[in-house]
């Protein structure tokens, strides 16, 4: 990366694999289902290099998983999903106060449901909004995710940069709804997927959090 952004108002953050680790995510519902956490750990992984649903894995370590009923299930028992400090990445949050303090405005709005949503609100992150797909009604990679996004942003697509690691939801997407691109190379999607057209696709491409500040000029 060696050139800066220039009209960059408000940077737009993934969720899974962008500020949070997903190893516990899949780890609980390795025990939910009564698999080994590196079993699915590796399926994950397979489902992730050919291009599927990462929650594939869970049908393939128990075939004939209803994932949505089970999920209902988990919240019912008081094991659903939840986000927690140690679940951040340690650049998190010294990169979101650097670019607060800079003046840019920092939003979070990822796949994720209510409860993630709520979660994250709890950790108190230096961000000025958080929103998922979850509480939105609609999900990356559709382009009124982006566009929401950009009203998250309170500024127009083009001076919104949006972070993420996967190239078909992060990247693709968020550009043809008017948005700049960073692709983070973290997580499976991010290391897997790094030289695919997709990601290729992106105005910058990133291996942590802490290049942003002098991308933006900051």
């Amino acid at each position: 990366m060696t050139e800066a952004a220039s009209g960059i108002e408000a940077v737009a953050f993934d969720v899974g694999e962008t500020l949070v680790r997903d190893d516990r995510y899949w780890g609980d519902w390795a025990d939910w289902i009564g698999v080994s956490r590196h079993t699915l750990a590796v399926l994950v992984g397979a489902v992730v290099a050919r291009g599927g649903d990462a929650h594939e894995a869970i049908r393939l370590a128990r075939p004939g998983t209803d994932i949505a009923a089970e999920y209902a299930a988990r919240e019912a028992a008081g094991s659903g999903e939840r986000l927690e400090e140690g679940d951040l990445y340690p650049d998190v949050r010294p990169v979101l106060t650097r670019l607060r303090r800079a003046g840019v405005r920092v939003v979070v709005a990822g796949n994720q449901s209510a409860r993630a949503a709520e979660s994250l609100r709890a950790l108190d992150l230096p961000a000025d909004a958080i929103a998922t797909s979850g509480e939105w009604g609609v999900a990356k990679p559709e382009r009124a995710f982006y566009e929401r996004v950009a009203g998250l942003a309170g500024t127009e697509p083009g001076r919104v940069l949006y972070v993420g690691d996967h190239p078909a939801n992060d990247v693709g997407p968020a550009k043809a709804a008017g948005l700049r691109v960073a692709h983070i190379r973290r997580g499976p999607w991010g290391h897997l997927w790094a030289d695919a057209p997709e990601a290729a696709a992106a105005d910058w491409h990133i291996g942590s959090l802490t290049e942003l500040p002098a991308l933006v000029g900051e």
